[in-house]
């Protein structure tokens, strides 16, 4: 029993982290691993976005069920299902004998992953109160800024010295000891509500959003490959669009919904959220065009990429300790805001960026890419939940992540987008068509800076600075662990 000892103060966020971890890793990793992939199928450029397209799409057939399985099965067991799922689907991408097969395992990739950001996040929303989760954000962004630190030089060696398949067979290990640490010292998180357990499944919700989000994910993404004006294109996003409107009614209208769209009734909640859709689409396609940029239009090789995209980690971890710091006293409307037109400008420095310049210079400006990031991660997220109540916390994280993952499919998308306008099958690119997307980035980061300016942070501010201590609920009994203290 000397598990015991370990409170669920220390447990969740290491489960969190972990899980964020290997996630992050597989992400960024995958990224540093696409050309060569390319090269091995034979795909042209404009072709890398099928392969990071089935994973969005699949996480949006999980992610809106996320919540009621949360509230139907207690948060341990789902989280482990999931992260196992995950951990073996990697190895059988790792295992992937041609495209075809490489693209099933990577959407099984997708199911889970749907699962596992929401419920990581709940489990962590539930564990700590609207002041303590700065705070916390504060200490775990450390070990999660590791992930795309070293994932970019682990891809860089891994594909160079090895195959693009260690990639996907280096999720393993951290995989299988977070299962192992999780299925020994988490306990069961049961989601506070009704003694008479969980909701009615809502079968309608689930099909139609799944369905509609499916459908819109794949039309942006495949977009920019086949063009928007093909029919195929224009069927697809036309009918997620009807399917995605059918929700928002079938939703509204019913009692016990699978997504609570009536949170977006609250205004910080949903300008939070906007925020967040608008704002990490040139964050991610900036994470997405540097190593294309560093491979296909200049030519250098993944390790090369790695080596100069991981600094961009280190200028998170340092913004988001001050930003911590500051969040309760100025709010997050002035930091996010004034991160967003830190990424624009840096976006800007990067368009300058050619075949005679220093890779130091891109790794600085990788850097203060990072800096001027740290100020839109954490306070999106925790403005967000901070006037969300403890029953609608896992539907908000869901939703939080439906947000978050749609901003993870339209960033490539507009980064091939731009590309292709360059010439959809040239068989190189020139630099202009780099430079020109990173100015159309750094355009986007305007306007959601420009919006962020006018968040009502009032609440938010309040929230963080209250000094009450945490609700204990079926999630935290138990648990003996002290308050959070950073």
């Amino acid at each position: 029993m000397a598990h015991r000892r370990l409170g669920q103060r220390v447990v969740v966020p290491v489960m969190f982290v972990a899980t964020v971890f290997i996630v992050i890793v597989d992400g960024a990793i995958t990224t540093v691993a696409l050309p060569a992939v390319a090269r091995q199928f034979q795909l042209a450029p404009s072709g890398l976005d099928a392969i990071v397209m089935v994973y969005p799409v699949c996480v949006a057939v999980t992610v809106p069920a996320s919540a009621w399985l949360g509230e139907r099965f207690d948060g341990k067991r789902l989280l482990l299902y999931s992260l196992l799922l995950f951990t073996l689907s990697s190895a059988l991408c790792g295992a992937a004998a041609d495209l075809g097969t490489l693209v099933l395992f990577r959407a099984l990739q997708g199911l889970a992953g749907g699962l596992l950001t929401p419920v990581a996040g709940t489990l962590l929303f539930r564990t700590f109160s609207a002041r303590e989760r700065v705070r916390a954000s504060r200490i775990m962004i450390l070990p999660q800024q590791l992930a795309p630190a070293l994932a970019p030089i682990l891809g860089g060696v891994l594909v160079d010295g090895l195959s693009w398949r260690w990639v996907f067979y280096v999720n393993l290990p951290f995989g299988l000891l977070a299962a192992v640490f999780g299925l020994l010292f988490l306990d069961r998180h049961e989601a506070p509500g009704p003694a008479t357990g969980p909701s009615r499944f809502d079968l309608p919700g689930l099909l139609l959003s799944a369905g509609g989000l499916g459908a819109m994910t794949y039309g942006v993404c495949e977009g920019a490959q086949q063009g928007w004006a093909s029919p195929a294109i224009l069927a697809t996003l036309l009918g997620g669009g009807l399917l995605l409107t059918l929700t928002v009614v079938v939703e509204l209208r019913t009692a016990e919904p699978l997504l609570r769209l009536r949170l977006f009734q609250d205004r910080l909640f949903r300008d939070a959220n906007l925020i967040g859709l608008i704002g990490l689409i040139p964050i991610l396609g900036a994470m997405f065009l540097g190593p294309l940029f560093l491979q296909q239009g200049l030519g250098g090789s993944a390790l090369d990429s790695g080596t100069s995209t991981f600094t961009e980690a280190f200028g998170v971890v340092l913004t988001v300790q001050v930003a911590g710091a500051l969040y309760a006293r100025i709010g997050p409307r002035v930091i996010i805001g004034s991160g967003l037109a830190g990424v624009a400008a840096v976006l800007v420095l990067l368009s300058r960026y050619g075949a005679h310049s220093s890779l130091w210079t891109f790794r600085l400006d990788m850097f203060l890419l990072g800096v001027a990031m740290g100020g839109v991660f954490m306070p999106t997220t925790v403005a967000a939940l901070s006037t969300v109540g403890a029953a609608d916390i896992g539907h908000a994280s869901t939703l939080n992540t439906v947000i978050r993952q749609t901003s993870g499919a339209l960033a490539p998308a507009v980064v091939t987008t731009l590309l292709t306008v360059h010439g959809r099958y040239a068989a190189a690119l020139p630099v202009s068509a780099y430079q020109d997307t990173y100015l159309a980035l750094a355009a986007i980061a305007v306007v959601a800076a420009l919006f962020a300016f006018t968040l009502r942070d009032g609440p938010a501010r309040r929230a963080a600075g209250e000094d009450r201590p945490v609700r204990t609920d079926r999630s935290s009994r138990g648990s003996g662990a002290a308050p959070l203290r950073g």
